[in-house]
């Protein structure tokens, strides 16, 4: 099986939600895991094989998956 191109959560923006793309192309804005999980599914990716932990296969950047907010931000 052949993987994606690497998935990337984007660290969080002001406005609140982290984009999230896949190579070039850009899913949407998450704020939470199951907005991350439901772009994933939408792209077409194989959930059952899918590991958010994966670092080869998702990049979380400036925070990892518990983080959705800036710091400081409320």
């Amino acid at each position: 099986m052949s993987r994606p191109a690497r998935i990337v959560v984007h660290p969080p923006l002001v406005s609140g939600g982290r984009q999230v793309t896949i190579g070039t192309e850009f899913l949407g804005v998450a704020y939470g895991l199951a907005d991350v999980l439901e772009f994933l599914g939408h792209a077409g990716l194989d959930m059952n094989d899918l590991r958010l932990e994966d670092p080869g296969l998702v990049e979380w950047r400036e925070g990892g998956p518990g983080v959705w907010s800036r710091p400081g931000d409320v």
